[in-house]
């Protein structure tokens, strides 16, 4: 079994932070902060919890001075730097939660802080609810730091506004709005990092979430400039490939389905045990004279607690299907259990999509 994600925090590691920040504060109290640490509600919390009580702890054995505590981060950091680690290291990203707790109050101090904290950790965040209580000066802020010569930090300015960051607070005024965001993805669309590219990607496809007509608009813009670029369209357009919709199928090529035909549909295992797999197999027909670029994808809907079902879509492929063709397809899915789905008894359905048209459904039954 994988090791969980919040063992990061070991005690190996909190014996080589602490012998970090000693060389910094020379008289942190080692034996108090570790004790506090490891009280007896460690065990049960999760990542974040783990992360937001180090930050609490932190604050207790340092000054009370917010100021002095953030020169002493920045100084943290340029220690362990020295000290050999690396840069994107998630386990120190309570530093920056350190400046999202205590910073507030101290704008222009914390914002100085970030720019150079999310260069060893990433600040995306710690920046969120800096641009929600300022956000003029925020999103001025990530403007400006779209232009910034480390590549961390122009990740920041658009990773840090996206308006729907997994596991982080939304920010409703770009969810409603998003158009203060366009100048700083229009500039970093074709950015020499590979992470900054795949962030504008992200951050379109959080905006196709509440305003997929702002994404239409700039995908048909963008699309067709360079090979970079075209990545980052398919990208931030996921979710509306998922959602079948017609604009955005026809930039991609994915046209008529009027030829295609599916055939000899099959549940191989029409009742599954949670824990095990569904599989399923068809034929897929192209009766036409001419190649097609098929995107053929299939519908999961799994019953929900009020025994409504509730669809999911996976993608099987994107390719060309020769004329004439037929084509056999066999596919698995795992009810293996995982933390980010709930699963329930009962009905479930499967249907195949090909561009965006959804085929006939099918029932199978999920017992425990």
């Amino acid at each position: 079994m994988a090791e969980l994600f919040k063992n990061i925090y070991t005690h190996k590691f909190f014996e080589e932070f602490i012998a970090t920040i000693q060389k910094v504060v020379p008289g942190f109290d080692a034996f108090s902060f570790s004790n506090k640490i490891f009280d007896d509600q460690w065990q049960h919390k999760e990542l974040k919890q783990r992360m937001r009580h180090i930050t609490n702890v932190l604050q207790e054995h340092l000054s009370s001075d917010y100021c002095i505590n953030a020169d002493i981060i920045l100084k943290v950091i340029e220690q362990l730097k020295k000290d050999g680690k690396k840069e994107n290291s998630i386990e120190y990203m309570f530093l920056p939660d350190f400046i999202e707790v205590y910073g507030m109050q101290h704008y222009e101090i914390s914002v100085k802080a970030i720019e150079k904290i999310t260069q060893f950790t990433s600040c995306e965040f710690a920046i969120r609810p800096f641009i929600i209580k300022f956000p003029k000066k925020g999103m001025d802020q990530m403007i400006k730091w779209a232009t910034h010569k480390h590549p961390m930090v122009r990740r920041l300015s658009t990773e840090g506004c996206r308006p729907r960051l997994p596991w982080a607070i939304a920010i409703s005024f770009l969810k409603k709005d998003p158009l203060p965001i366009v100048p700083i993805l229009e500039h970093l669309k074709k950015d020499e990092s590979e992470s900054v590219r795949r962030s504008v990607a992200n951050n379109l496809n959080d905006i196709a979430k509440d305003n997929p007509d702002i994404v239409i608009s700039l995908a048909k813009k963008w699309y067709g400039k360079s090979n970079e670029i075209d990545w980052v369209v398919k990208h931030a357009c996921r979710t509306l490939l998922k959602q079948g919709n017609k604009q955005i199928m026809e930039l991609f090529g994915f046209e008529t389905v009027s030829q295609i035909k599916i055939s000899n549909f099959q549940i191989l295992t029409p009742k599954v045990k949670i824990g095990q797999t569904l599989e399923f197999t068809f034929q897929l027909n192209n009766t036409g004279n001419v190649p097609s670029k098929l995107r053929l994808e299939y519908g999961l809907y799994y019953q929900k607690a009020n025994r409504s079902l509730s669809k999911k879509v996976f993608k099987i492929s994107e390719k060309l299907y020769p004329e004439k063709s037929k084509t056999n397809i066999v596919r698995k899915q795992s009810f293996k259990i995982i933390t980010t789905r709930k699963f329930y008894t009962g009905l479930h359905q499967v249907s195949i999509i090909v561009n965006g048209n959804e085929f006939e459904k099918y029932d199978f039954i999920l017992t425990s």
